[in-house]
C-alpha cells in the first residue's frame, strides 16, 4: 500500500499523510460475519467515565475475525482483502471448499485468488497456519497462540511479526518485536508471514476532526488543571508540575513496572529492551 499526500489547499491537508486503500474491497463487509459494535464511550456499567477522552467517532460494525484457525484439512481461497475499522491491519475473506467463509488477518503480499490452509500438513507459505513445532527457525510469523487452542494473541497489529529463534524441549523460543524473548508451547498455532499495512505507522492525521472520527476526544494536560482535578495541577502562573510525573490517579508515569504475573515469569527468557530516557 502506498502513502497518500495532498496539495496544501488548507492547513490540515498540508500535513496530512494517509494510506491509500485503492486496492481494497470497495463494498460492504460480509453480513453473516458482522455484528453491532456499540461504543461504551469510556464508561463502565454504572455510566461513570473510567477511560478518559473516549467518545464519538464514526459508526461501524464489528467484523468477526477467526483467530483460532481451527478448520483444518481443507483448502480456502482468498476472495477479497478489506479494510477493518476495528484494527490497524487489513483482513481477508476466505472461502473453503465446502462454501464456508471466514475473516482472517491478511498478511503482507497475499493476493486475491491465493490458496491457504490450516493444520500440520500445510506448506510453509504466507497465510498458512501451522503449529510452532512444524515451522522452521527464523520464519516470520503472526497471530501466535500463547496457549494451544486459545486463539492467536501475539503479533496482530499492522506490519508486525515475531520469529522463532530456537527450540527448548516442548517449547519454542519466540523473539518479540519489543526485544523480549519467551517460551511458548510448541503445539500452539501461528500463521506464516508479516501482517499487512506496514505504512500505518507513517500516517499523519493532519487535523483534530479526523481524531474525532476515530472516537478520540480532546486531551487536557495535567499541568493546566486545578489541584483538585490532577496531581500536576495548581501553582502560580505557568508551572511545570514540580514533581515526578504521575497519572491522574497518582501512579508513576515514568518506567514503573506494573506487570504482576509470577505464574508466567518462568516462560520469559529475556525482558524487553528499555526505552532511552
Amino acid at each position: 500500500m502506498a502513502l497518500k499526500t495532498f496539495k496544501p489547499y488548507t492547513k490540515s491537508t498540508r500535513g496530512t499523510i494517509l494510506v491509500s486503500r485503492k486496492d481494497l474491497w470497495k463494498g460492504k463487509p460480509f453480513k453473516n460475519l458482522t455484528k453491532p459494535n456499540n461504543s461504551s464511550k469510556g464508561r463502565n456499567n454504572y455510566g461513570r467515565i473510567t477511560s478518559r477522552n473516549h467518545g464519538g467517532g464514526h459508526k461501524h460494525k464489528y467484523r468477526q475475525i477467526d483467530f483460532h484457525r481451527k478448520k483444518i484439512a481443507s483448502i480456502a481461497e482468498v476472495e477479497r482483502i478489506e479494510y477493518d475499522p476495528n484494527r490497524s491491519c487489513h483482513i481477508m475473506l476466505v472461502k473453503f471448499e465446502d462454501g464456508e467463509r471466514f475473516y482472517y488477518l491478511a498478511p503482507k503480499d497475499i493476493k486475491i485468488g491465493d490458496q491457504i490452509q490450516n493444520g500440520s500438513n500445510s506448506e510453509i507459505k504466507i497465510g498458512n497456519c501451522l503449529p510452532l513445532k512444524d515451522i522452521p527457525v527464523g520464519v516470520d510469523i503472526h497471530n501466535v497462540e500463547i496457549n494451544p487452542g486459545g486463539g492467536g494473541k501475539i503479533a496482530r497489529s499492522a506490519g508486525t511479526s515475531v520469529s522463532i529463534s530456537g527450540i527448548d524441549g516442548n517449547y519454542s523460543i519466540i523473539k518479540m518485536t519489543s526485544g523480549e524473548v519467551r517460551k511458548i508451547n510448541s503445539n500452539s498455532l501461528a500463521t506464516i508471514g508479516v501482517l499487512s499495512n506496514p505504512d500505518q505507522k507513517n500516517i499523519k492525521i493532519g487535523k483534530a476532526g479526523r481524531s474525532r472520527w476515530l472516537g478520540r476526544r480532546p486531551h487536557t494536560r495535567g499541568v493546566v488543571k486545578n489541584p483538585v482535578d490532577h496531581p500536576h495541577g495548581g501553582g502560580e502562573g505557568k508551572s511545570a508540575g514540580g514533581r515526578h510525573p504521575v497519572s491522574p490517579t497518582g501512579q508513576s508515569a515514568k518506567g514503573l513496572k506494573t506487570r504482576d504475573n509470577k505464574r508466567t515469569d518462568k516462560f520469559i527468557i529475556r525482558r524487553k529492551k528499555k526505552k532511552r530516557a
